[in-house]
């Protein structure tokens, strides 16, 4: 498959997973999930294939879904199939969670919404001091999604993600 969004590179057997818009600071879209389930299969299926990090291109990290469609950001009635029960961020999460490799992130700037939940399923967090975290969901009138309220009180604890 080819990659419009992403990077994928192996090198002495680290896969290096980009989120490649910066022009966007790597705002996540349906093509980019896509594209992120393919590549966690491909490392998988991977002998090569050590260890997943995950990165994103430029100054952020993943600065949550691409809301410049306005209301059609969330009008996804074209893509119904078996899955559209679940959220895009929570079949990457359960993808992530599912990898038979291990999976780092090295969060280099803004990891907003799904570009924060997306990391909690991983084995490792490495964040710069420039890496800024928003769960910014209720702020939006949505619940959170990408099973974060499953993951996120495993990754820091009840009281933490309760505030």
């Amino acid at each position: 498959m080819h990659y419009e969004q992403i990077l994928y590179a192996v090198e002495d057997g680290v896969l290096t997973l980009t989120l490649n818009r910066p022009d966007k600071l790597n705002a996540f879209t349906h093509t980019m999930l896509r594209e992120l389930i393919d590549a966690f299969d491909r490392a998988d299926a991977d002998d090569d294939v050590r260890v997943v990090i995950v990165t994103g291109a430029g100054r952020g990290f993943c600065a949550g879904a691409d809301l410049s469609a306005g209301a059609g950001s969330f009008d996804h009635a074209a893509e119904r199939d078996a899955a559209s029960h679940r959220d895009g961020g929570g079949l990457l999460t359960l993808r992530i969670c599912e990898s038979r490799k291990p999976v780092i992130a090295a969060i280099n700037g803004a990891a907003v919404g799904v570009g924060a939940t997306m990391t909690l399923p991983m084995d490792i967090r490495l964040a710069s001091s420039d890496a800024r975290f928003g769960f910014v969901f209720a702020r939006r009138g949505i619940v959170p999604e990408a099973c974060s309220s499953w993951f996120l009180p495993r990754v820091v604890g009840i009281s933490q993600a309760l505030e």
